[in-house]
């Protein structure tokens, strides 16, 4: 940003008339008169110019993006940067300049740029803790999802790691750990770091315990930790102890059933619920070019634009192949229905994600999904019971998860036993 220039004492007398008149100011006339007084007095009127602008870029007016966002979001960036370093409020005026840039970044598809962006709020966000002495450095979650978006998932691990060892030592708190520690284990897993996936399952199953038994957390939420710990054992050859944590897991849905929770909840369950179903699906899907990936573990709002707008769209096309394969699937089953079940299994995971992200009514969007799942799973093991009784087994509990989910308790625990007496498990 160039503040060299001269100013035409007229334009400063109207910017500042502008700014002093009653009577309310157009996001637009208050940028240009930060304009002209950023070149007079920066100290005073850069912080203030690096906020209109930002204001500017979202018209709510229209309820969407400024056509120049992109833009305007720069010129803050540029503002907040010729701030002086001296200045106490550079670092978080910069911070939010740079966080409103980079998704404007990644909406465009531009994510070198965007992510050389995440990088830059990391340094602050580590400049700061050092002077803070705060171990939680801000910028560390936005960064590793960046790196996780690109495959880098050794170093979005590293970074996690560093992360969760700072929030750890002071527990659940209002609860951010627990979403901390779904991004860790993805991470780690990711990464094939699986031993310490696991330690990290272990972690978070035993946090929802207490604070379920305390009520201070919901039992679904424990209970979905234990779902999703016992398959994540299953994937890693350890059969014995994931059968004894499903054990534990039915003694909870059977409480669950029969009493239902026991205080009421602001209904971020279905959320947590919405990040495990994802992070358990991933293991039928296939990796795809073209595009970044979502990370696993991480909510939908971590997600960046360009990456949610990919994956969500991309159950056009899984629709498509679903219905194209169905009837090849019942004329060659040996050589469809497999692939049937296990692209339906990827379409609802989608589905559900899209749907309990947008509407607390996502129960009636995708029920019919979850339903269709069970049905071709059940085709499977019986057409081809070494392969498809295990995998009935694990679509009847996503259903019992997603029973859950919609506060469904009786039909959830009915699933739930379902898919133990296929797996030998039932008592």
């Amino acid at each position: 940003m160039n503040l060299s220039g001269k100013v035409d004492q007229d334009d400063i007398v109207r910017a500042r008339n502008v700014l002093l008149a009653s009577g309310r100011r157009t996001p637009r006339e208050e940028v240009d008169a930060y304009r002209v007084l950023a070149q007079v007095s920066p100290v005073s009127y850069l912080p203030r110019l690096v906020k209109a602008l930002q204001r500017l870029s979202y018209d709510t007016s229209a309820g969407e993006r400024h056509a120049a966002c992109l833009a305007l979001r720069e010129e803050a960036v540029a503002a907040a940067r010729a701030i002086d370093p001296a200045e106490p409020a550079r670092g978080d005026l910069l911070y939010e300049a740079l966080d409103s840039c980079q998704r404007e970044l990644y909406t465009l598809g531009r994510r070198a740029e965007g992510l050389a962006m995440r990088a830059e709020m990391l340094a602050i966000g580590r400049a700061q803790a050092e002077l803070s002495r705060d171990p939680a450095v801000k910028g560390l979650r936005d960064w590793a999802a960046g790196l996780s978006e690109e495959g880098r998932c050794a170093e979005a691990a590293d970074a996690l790691t560093e992360w969760v060892a700072a929030i750890l030592p002071d527990g659940p708190g209002s609860g951010g750990l627990a979403w901390s520690l779904l991004e860790w284990i993805a991470a780690l897993d990711d990464a094939g770091r699986s031993g310490e996936a696991l330690a990290a399952f272990e972690t978070l199953v035993s946090m929802q315990a207490v604070e379920a038994a305390n009520d201070r957390g919901p039992m679904a939420c424990h209970l979905y930790s234990l779902i999703g710990y016992a398959q994540m054992l299953d994937t890693c050859g350890r059969g014995e102890q994931a059968a004894a944590v499903r054990q534990e897991a039915l003694a909870l849905l059977t409480g669950l059933a029969a009493t239902g929770e026991r205080k009421s909840w602001s209904g971020y369950q279905a959320s947590y619920w919405a990040v495990l179903l994802s992070f358990s699906g991933a293991d039928s899907e296939r990796p795809t070019s073209g595009g970044p990936r979502p990370p696993s573990g991480a909510t939908p709002m971590q997600w960046s634009p360009d990456a949610k707008r990919r994956y969500f769209d991309s159950r056009i096309a899984l629709r498509e192949r679903v219905d194209t394969l169905a009837p090849r699937a019942t004329e060659d089953p040996d050589l469809h229905l497999a692939e049937l079940v296990r692209l339906h299994r990827v379409l609802t995971v989608r589905s559900a994600v899209y749907w309990e992200h947008r509407t607390h009514l996502f129960a009636d969007r995708v029920r019919p999904l979850f339903d269709d799942g069970v049905s071709l799973a059940r085709r499977l093991s019986q057409h081809h019971p070494a392969d498809g009784t295990p995998t009935l087994a694990k679509i009847l509990i996503d259903r019992s998860t997603f029973h859950t989910a919609a506060g469904e308790f009786g039909p959830a625990l009915d699933d739930f036993c379902q898919a133990l007496s296929y797996l030998g498990e039932a008592d």
